[in-house]
């Protein structure tokens, strides 16, 4: 089946999806256009949910709460970010860099104090860096490689273990077995005191752990959050799903394993 992923050639998401899935991948310029295409059938997805630098991807998360699909698989990926320049960086007119690789680059971008210019991906950094001869852009060794950029200075990100956690995405739900984490969406609907500790509680009685928990806001007014929750598949997981749906509205994500990712 068809991989849809984030574009153009030379993403990190291309990347991993090349590594995964081999060449039946589709390219798209957003991410929300991944989810949307999974959502109505045809292809599966493979999409970034947080990085260990600059947390949870918004528009991710957003297209979970919007759109009808489930997780069926994740991935980690180391990334290593690269600043491109034709001279010396701290000459240039404007960096291009995406939004979350910015984060990631922070340290050196705002060191060098040059204007910095959002892009939809590293990859499209590349491409509007062609454009521009006074431009430098923040790109991965393979989108510089593709768009044949001169790479000034190497390993530019905050962090040496620097790391993206990819979601693989599909209309159909995966077979619980063998699952070695769920996803779960909860909306409490109603604001009250104690209903984190009450939520969290569920999980804690039973010994299973939380491996992420990440509000977001439902849009229905300041203050009313949703609770995205990824916990192991530990004993008596089962039972604290079902407790929490009688406590507060609960949309399964989808039960999955880590996919290994070819070197």
């Amino acid at each position: 089946m068809t991989v849809a992923t984030l574009g153009p050639a030379g993403t990190v998401s291309h990347e991993l999806a090349a590594r995964l899935y081999g060449n039946d991948i589709e390219l798209l310029p957003t991410i929300r256009a991944i989810i949307k295409r999974v959502a109505a059938g045809g292809a599966k997805g493979l999409v970034p949910i947080e990085n260990s630098e600059a947390g949870g991807v918004g528009e991710t998360l957003q297209g979970l709460m919007e759109f009808d699909v489930s997780i069926t698989g994740e991935a980690y990926m180391p990334v290593r970010h690269h600043l491109a320049a034709r001279g010396d960086p701290a000459r240039l007119a404007v960096i291009y860099a995406h939004p979350q690789t910015h984060e990631q680059c922070s340290v050196l971008l705002d060191r060098l104090g040059v204007e910095v210019v959002h892009t939809s991906s590293n990859a499209a950094s590349a491409v509007a860096m062609q454009r521009d001869e006074h431009a430098g852009a923040v790109v991965s060794e393979t989108a510089a490689r593709i768009y044949d950029l001169p790479i000034a200075a190497r390993d530019v990100q905050n962090s040496r273990d620097n790391t993206t956690r990819f979601v693989e995405i599909s209309a159909v739900p995966h077979e619980i077995a063998g699952a070695t984490k769920c996803s779960l969406l909860v909306d409490p609907e109603l604001d009250r005191v104690g209903l984190l500790a009450d939520i969290l509680a569920v999980f804690a009685r039973r010994g299973i752990n939380l491996t992420r928990i990440e509000s977001r806001p439902s849009r229905r007014g300041m203050g009313k959050y949703l609770f995205f929750i990824d916990m192991e598949t530990a004993e008596g997981w089962r039972e604290a799903r079902e407790e929490l749906k009688s406590m507060t509205t609960v949309r399964e994500l989808g039960c999955y394993a880590r996919m290994e990712v070819p070197i």
